[in-house]
């Protein structure tokens, strides 16, 4: 009797795993989901998305009309996420999340940013939720893309490409963001307090176009903080370099590849060697 009863409990107790594994079903998804997460100027850009496939279709023109708002992806609609203010083809977008949407179009694309993010495709698409249109010109690609595909292409630090391709067409939307005074502001806040980000200050103004002999009293400081980092001689002799001066900048690059030897740092004694044969042309 005891056996029949443990037995039973036994059935129950896998038939309720059964339904439960049942209930909590998973099949691979047709359309697989993609996040993009991409650095830009002092903030970030993420993409979520599903990614449907040509599947020997025709697409644009046929499985998705032209002239039609299209949800960009599968599934859910495209969401895109800018922490920090951009511009969209010269067009200012705030900070915030939208649904991407498009309308493709034979010569021309519109490209939608909507408040709509909770959608499901284009269905109950509004455009009285709209923040903001522009218009790109697409271009056709000699090689399929068999698998919908949005990336980030030429991203630098004040602009990036935001591409969508499939099929045959490749369509580009040009960003860009503007930093340069806010970043100058949070330097001079910075200097004013007691560890004084002198390698990164110097480093911004070299690299943007900033005052030459600021950033060389900055290497300066520098130097005597960070007294075996090679990385320090190879910037402060770039910077000289570029102020003129040949001489200093040789024996910055030569005191960087001693260090460098010293601590077996093959990258550092590479590029001070570089920055060296710079200096004799």
């Amino acid at each position: 009797m005891k056996s029949i009863k443990l037995i039973l409990v036994l059935f129950v107790l896998v038939a309720l795993g059964q339904n439960s594994q049942a209930q909590g079903l998973k099949l691979p998804q047709p359309s697989t989901t993609q996040t993009l997460t991409q650095d830009f100027g002092l903030g970030k850009i993420s993409v979520v998305y599903s990614r449907p496939n040509v599947k020997g279709r025709k697409i644009f023109g046929a499985l998705e009309p032209y002239d039609k708002v299209w949800r960009t992806g599968a599934n859910s609609a495209t969401v895109v996420k800018f922490t920090e203010a951009v511009k969209v083809e010269g067009k200012d977008l705030a900070a915030g999340e939208y649904a991407l949407f498009t309308i493709p179009g034979k010569t021309e694309w519109t490209i939608i940013f909507n408040k709509g993010t909770k959608e499901w495709g284009a269905y109950t698409y509004s455009e009285a939720n709209d923040v903001l249109r522009v218009k790109v010109k697409p271009s056709v690609l000699k090689d399929k893309v068999e698998t919908f595909t949005i990336q980030f292409a030429s991203v630098y630090d004040t602009s990036a490409q935001l591409q969508l391709a499939w099929e045959n067409t490749l369509v580009t939307v040009n960003l860009t963001t503007s930093f340069d005074d806010r970043v100058m502001a949070n330097i001079a806040e910075a200097m004013k307090g007691d560890k004084k980000p002198y390698f990164q200050s110097a480093l911004y103004y070299f690299n943007n176009g900033k005052d030459l002999k600021t950033a060389l009293a900055w290497m300066n400081e520098a130097e005597k903080e960070m007294v075996d980092a090679p990385w320090v001689k190879l910037w402060k002799g770039r910077v000289q370099l570029k102020m003129g001066d040949k001489a200093g900048a040789a024996k910055s690059a030569k005191e960087g590849i001693e260090i460098a030897t010293k601590i077996k740092n093959e990258e550092y004694i590479r590029l001070n060697t570089q920055l060296l044969e710079e200096t004799k042309k």
